[in-house]
């Protein structure tokens, strides 16, 4: 399967972004050998749409209810109908400052689904945890109660964030990403069977073109979920090209 490459702006982008929006676009195709994406502010995602048609646009979170009394939430259909075909759920961030649960993130991918986007599911451990050599434990707990029991098709993708590693420019040693994507696969099959092989397990957690190709060739990695790398296509591309070599 493709490399699996995704950008997460998170609270970044306004209008006079979209050059570089449609610059990223207009790069990727250069590198047939990867899946790319960008999940954009809900604020974009139209706009983004229409000047980058051949690069797949989502949104970073949605709403468990298709529709409302949610003053201020995005559902997922409101994303189909701004042109998304992904979102992200359960990120870190999300999880830490709106104190998200697994059960909630679970809905959320539910939903999405349900609404015909492609989700990808965050889990990952503070540095605390860590420390604590719980890693494993938490997020294995994740992947548990945060994933649905039954899957079909390929709408599903998970990712590993350190949420130390996040925005720190630090990430683990090889051997501690090798050992957690390894753990997130077994859990994975264990659940879904053999259509657990094929759901991609994207590292998370300061990935730039500095270490992309060192992380990507690492066993069960299978993509990268990019943060202040994606936000310009400088930055951006050298990661598509590591990717990109894989595929080659």
């Amino acid at each position: 399967m493709r490399k699996l490459v995704v950008g997460n702006w998170k609270m970044n982008g306004v209008a006079s972004d979209l050059a570089e929006i449609a610059a990223i676009a207009e790069k990727s195709l250069s590198y047939p050998a990867v899946e790319s994406a960008l999940c954009l502010p809900a604020t974009l995602i139209s706009r983004a749409c229409d000047i980058a048609q051949d690069l797949p646009i989502g949104g970073q979170d949605c709403h468990i209810q298709p529709s409302g009394a949610h003053t201020g939430c995005v559902s997922a259909d409101m994303l189909v109908d701004a042109g998304a075909s992904l979102t992200i759920v359960g990120h870190s961030e999300r999880r830490a400052a709106q104190h998200e649960q697994d059960h909630e993130v679970l809905a959320k991918a539910q939903a999405a689904h349900k609404a015909g986007l492609k989700v990808i599911i965050c889990v990952g451990e503070t540095l605390a945890e860590r420390d604590a050599g719980n890693a494993l434990h938490i997020v294995l707990g994740q992947v548990a109660g945060s994933l649905p029991q039954n899957i079909s098709g390929d709408w599903l993708s998970v990712a590993y964030e350190p949420v130390w590693a996040i925005g720190t420019g630090r990430i683990p040693e090889m051997a501690d990403v090798r050992e957690m994507h390894g753990a997130i696969r077994a859990a994975l099959v264990d659940r879904y069977g053999t259509i657990g092989n094929s759901v991609r397990i994207l590292y998370g957690g300061s990935m730039n073109g500095d270490n992309a190709a060192e992380l990507l060739a690492v066993e069960n990695v299978d993509g990268g979920l990019i943060g202040g790398a994606s936000l310009t296509c400088a930055k951006f591309e050298p990661i598509l090209a590591a990717a990109q070599a894989f595929g080659e």
